[in-house]
């Protein structure tokens, strides 16, 4: 994609439930790029230190370097040069995210998104509704349901904790069909 004008930026989401394999798409994705000798710029969330503080990882264990940033003005400011800007965990940015990614897209540049599209409770979360509408593309992914096989869009969490925020993994959360969600 060049940015001279002839072509214009896109905003891409990957969303779905925890489990689902959102990370690892936004890996694929951004690491074509890279082969396509792209610029590329990944940003995460700056309290989402899980499995590494400069590093988006996947559950899986697939890793790419990125920036950890505490607001999404950072992301402007720091992506304002790149062909492709990845973001990780995109639920958890301020309500500026869709606002800047446009202005990303108008410079001509790639935007990859990943995060949960509904919180623990199945109510959409953070600033996901609103990427996804002013999405160019949106792939909804599914993880496999912990309690029956079929595919998952919930995740549900298995701890006592009201919190909207509890950054987890398989001991806080599994994922679940409709069916077996039971919220």
């Amino acid at each position: 994609m060049q940015r001279n004008g002839n072509f214009h930026g896109r905003i891409e989401v990957i969303c779905g439930s925890m489990f689902s394999g959102k990370t690892e798409e936004l890996i694929r994705r951004l690491n074509r790029a890279i082969i396509a000798k792209k610029q590329v710029e990944i940003f995460k969330p700056i309290f989402d230190n899980r499995y590494s503080e400069s590093e988006v990882v996947s559950h899986n264990n697939q890793k790419i370097p990125s920036l950890a940033v505490s607001n999404s003005e950072s992301i402007l400011l720091l992506g304002e040069d790149k062909d492709v800007i990845g973001i990780d965990e995109a639920q958890f940015f301020d309500e500026n995210l869709p606002e800047v990614c446009n202005k990303l897209a108008a410079r001509g540049i790639r935007i990859v998104i990943a995060g949960l599209d509904m919180d623990y409770l199945g109510r959409p979360f953070g600033v996901m509704p609103a990427l996804m509408a002013i999405a160019d593309e949106v792939a909804k992914v599914h993880a496999v349901c912990m309690s029956c096989g079929e595919p998952a869009l919930f995740s549900h969490r298995l701890v006592d904790n009201e919190n909207t925020i509890l950054l987890g993994e398989k001991n806080e959360y599994e994922p679940r069909c409709r069916n077996c969600n039971k919220i």
